[in-house]
């Protein structure tokens, strides 16, 4: 009795010693958007999520290594809270690799770290550095119907008369990047090295990422890229700038039509009673020994106002190298309201209108070639 009373003493003891040195967290966000679109062709209402953050499960956990190291994780899962299915993943960087979409994936994020004084490692899925740029100086932070258009792109119906190179798209809408892109957000399979938090105010990270393909395969360098940002922050003083290239093969059929670059600047300066942010972004598919190119960039800004603050924002992108110069500019206006730390009371409204044979639309309504969209959200947020 006296040896199990030992035993469970020195368990005790352990246990302790072990809950000093690591810790674990469970937090997320429950976003739910009541969304409207309109365009000329049809109109959409939907009961959605994420139009002010995006909705979320994650855990994540530090173990103090000692001597100023340590040791992380972090597993981040988009929920669409609306209907309770999770959200889909990308497993090798390339249209072939999308999966989930039911249960719960780790979508976001899920990685694993070891940091010190030198900076951190980091291996697994995570954001891609040059999609930093369009989030952060985003007054709408890549959410909902404010979405900067740099992000959104610009589509093309596909019957329109496309010349060159995008003549490879088939079917539906084309989009330059949009959804043929599938490391615009994130990348998975990377490894990344981030700078360390002590140069006064500069910071940056790099990452390399796996298609995983075999090296006998006619595609093997597809999903494969890298990607570098560097900035500097200093008071109310923040800006940033990125580039990126991801292979892919030339003219696949629904597939990226060779390798895509792209390089964005971004910045912001907080004045205390606005805070203005823009940021410039230019993407490159080259093929066939030609480029697709698409350029945008936004003006914003965020203005408290009592309990919240109003967000506005003016985006564009134009595409060129189709045949034609399609182009899509975006109005957005929001405000939010704070009923707590945690809980926030939100509305937007944005309008798209499109030229050069573009026919973006918002919040899924569908519009037609050269018209206009305007879609809003209405929405609470509750983070935890």
């Amino acid at each position: 009795m006296k040896k199990s009373l030992i035993a469970l003493a020195a368990l005790a003891s352990f246990a302790g010693v072990a809950s000093a040195q690591s810790s674990v967290t469970l937090f997320g966000i429950v976003d739910a958007t009541l969304a409207h679109g309109s365009g000329s062709v049809a109109s959409k209402n939907q009961l959605t999520n994420s139009g002010y953050n995006s909705s979320r499960l994650g855990f994540r956990g530090t173990e103090d290594l000692g001597g100023g190291m340590s040791a992380s994780f972090w597993l981040e899962a988009g929920v669409n809270n609306d209907n309770g299915s999770g959200q889909n993943t990308n497993t090798n960087n390339q249209i072939t690799g999308s999966t989930g979409g039911g249960g719960l994936t780790f979508n976001r994020r899920s990685t694993v770290s070891l940091a010190g004084g030198w900076g951190e490692l980091r291996l697994g899925r995570d954001y891609s550095p040059q999609f930093w740029n369009l989030t952060i100086f985003d007054p709408f932070g890549t959410n909902g119907v404010g979405t900067t258009q740099t992000l959104n792109g610009v589509t093309i119906p596909a019957i329109a008369p496309i010349t060159g190179p995008a003549a490879v798209f088939s079917g539906g809408n084309i989009t330059l990047p949009g959804s043929v892109y599938p490391v615009q957000v994130r990348s998975s399979n990377g490894i990344g090295y981030f700078l360390p938090g002590n140069l006064g105010g500069f910071y940056g990270q790099v990452q390399y990422y796996l298609g995983e393909n075999a090296s006998n395969a006619a595609n093997s360098n597809d999903g494969k890229g890298w990607g570098i940002r560097l900035g500097f922050a200093n008071g109310p003083f923040n800006v940033a700038i990125a580039t990126s290239k991801t292979d892919y093969a030339q003219g696949a059929a629904g597939n990226v039509a060779g390798d895509i670059k792209t390089t964005n600047i971004g910045g912001q300066w907080d004045f205390g009673v606005a805070k203005l942010m823009a940021h410039y972004n230019r993407d490159t598919i080259s093929a066939f020994g030609a480029d697709l190119k698409g350029t945008g960039y936004l003006v914003g800004g965020l203005i408290p106002v009592g309990a919240g603050e109003i967000r506005l924002a003016y985006s564009q992108y134009k595409g060129d190298g189709f045949g034609l110069t399609p182009k899509s500019k975006k109005y957005a206006l929001g405000y939010d309201y704070n009923l707590s730390k945690r809980t926030v009371l939100y509305a937007t409204y944005a309008h798209v209108s499109n030229s050069g044979g573009a026919d973006s639309s918002l919040n899924g309504s569908i519009t037609g070639v050269n018209q206009s969209s305007s879609g809003y959200d209405l929405g609470i947020r509750h983070a935890f």
